[in-house]
């Protein structure tokens, strides 16, 4: 095992000499006057830990304990502090210390301190280890290149980080709002606890609460002798995954919110109030606020269960991602029927390109199993896949975002300047429509929101 990196940070010469002597061969040591220089050495190489004096020159040991985190969050600090020096202490252990050790130091002492400290990282190391197994074997795949689904999944990236922040998933059917949540959930704090799905739409509405928040012994004609867990309990410490949440009637959402604010809630038929650790990821494909505003969804609900969003675009909007996703779902049909498809035929790809994907990705995978089962091979065809000489071109007609081209100069053109000048027109008139709302800018452009974000700071408007 590779040793721990340490850095030693004190401005006298003498303690830096002595706990080298004492540390040496067992760690990857290295020793600075002043936090200045340990932070510029932290930024090319980051330690595992590092023994911070807190009454050090220029920088103090106080300003230099966020510096480090900002750096690398992971970096363990113990302190070191004059004995009586009690409220440096507790401004270095609230600011993300991880111990401290008083001058004069005892070497026994600081061992223990640094060994606590050790084990405490080779934990999170194991930890990051299995996580990152969990993500090798259990993370659902999600195809893409375009810069629309890269910017999705880069903003999945950040919001997974936290353990509870709730998440709200918009996308049309078959956009894979479902594996955006299973990433959410495994690349978390949370995703060694159980990742609880429910499709809100598919459950009575007389069945709701109880389906969610379980129900004790008795509590209605019908009900198991011993109770039952609610979807919630059983999320306990992972991820509750409420799809087609547009689909919940007035009265679930009104015991959803209560659970929300407060974190607590009741089994149906029950007195005791049970509280859960659980992070709350929502999806649907419907407009909520059109429904807030005919009063089918409340407002406080919306704005609990939005606190990040994401928008996923349609496949339409991603056209470059529509044959990558058509061979990944070649291969798995072949391995699943045993069959040996070499790729996809030329005109079978311009049809896939042609095509409007009304159901999204789910539909496309419905034609490539179509096409693996029945069709005869080396390559899929368009025949193979059921899309016929009926397709029609995408629409282009006037009132369907037509664009008049000029023609091209002799002189040819620069066409990034070109591009360039017709994106600054186009998000400088949304933004001038909408009265500088990203959101619906990004609607009127047919764009997911984070890449409009992305491409007018680009821009920079």
């Amino acid at each position: 095992m590779t040793p721990y990196a340490l850095f030693i940070v004190d401005d006298e010469e003498t303690i830096r000499r002595t706990l080298t002597i004492a540390l040496e061969g067992r760690y990857r040591l290295a020793d600075f006057p002043d936090a200045e220089s340990a932070v510029a050495a932290a930024r090319v190489d980051p330690p595992d830990l590092v023994l911070l004096d807190l009454g050090l020159p220029g920088m103090s040991g106080i300003e230099a304990i966020p510096v480090f985190r900002a750096v690398a969050p992971e970096i363990l600090i113990v302190v070191i502090t004059a004995y009586e020096d009690v409220k440096s202490v507790v401004s270095a252990m609230k600011g993300g210390a991880y111990d401290y050790v008083v001058k004069p130091l005892d070497i026994d002492t600081l061992e223990v301190s640094i060994g606590n400290a050790c084990e405490s990282i080779r934990l999170k190391k194991e930890v990051q280890a299995l996580q990152e197994r969990y993500l090798r074997e259990n993370l659902p795949c999600f195809i893409g290149e375009s810069d629309k689904i890269r910017d999705v999944m880069e903003f999945v990236g950040l919001l997974a980080r936290s353990p509870d922040t709730p998440v709200l998933i918009l996308g049309e059917t078959g956009t894979g709002k479902e594996l955006i949540a299973s990433a959410i959930h495994y690349r978390s704090p949370n995703f060694r606890g159980p990742l609880i799905s429910v499709n809100c739409a598919a459950i009575p509405r007389e069945l709701i609460e109880s389906e969610l928040f379980g129900y004790e012994k008795g509590a209605f004609s019908g009900a198991s002798a011993a109770g039952k867990k609610g979807m919630v309990e059983q999320a306990e410490g992972g991820t509750l995954f409420l799809d087609e949440i547009g689909d919940l009637s007035p009265e679930a959402q009104a015991k959803l919110l209560r659970f929300l604010e407060e974190g607590e809630y009741y089994r149906v038929g029950g007195t005791r109030k049970l509280t859960v650790r659980a992070r709350i990821v929502s999806a649907t494909n419907k407009n909520l606020e059109e429904r807030i505003g005919k009063g089918l969804f409340r407002q406080d609900l919306y704005y609990r269960l939005a606190v990040a969003r994401v928008e996923l675009p349609s496949l339409t909007e991603r056209r470059d991602d529509i044959v990558p996703i058509a061979l990944h779902f070649l291969l798995e049909f072949n391995r699943k029927f045993g069959r040996s498809f070499s790729g996809i035929a030329a005109d079978a790809r311009e049809a896939l390109m042609r095509y409007r994907w009304k159901g999204n990705v789910r539909e496309l995978r419905n034609f490539v199993e179509r096409g693996v089962l029945v069709g005869k091979g080396p390559e899929l065809t368009r025949e193979d896949l059921g899309l016929g000489e009926e397709i029609a071109p995408i629409d282009r007609s006037p009132g369907t975002g037509e664009v008049l081209h000029p023609l091209l100069p002799p002189e040819g053109i620069d066409l990034n300047e070109a591009h360039e000048s017709v994106d600054r027109h186009f998000f400088g008139e949304a933004l001038r429509l909408t009265g500088g709302n990203e959101t619906r800018a990004a609607q009127l452009l047919r764009i997911n929101y984070h890449t409009f974000r992305y491409r007018r700071k680009k821009l920079g408007l």
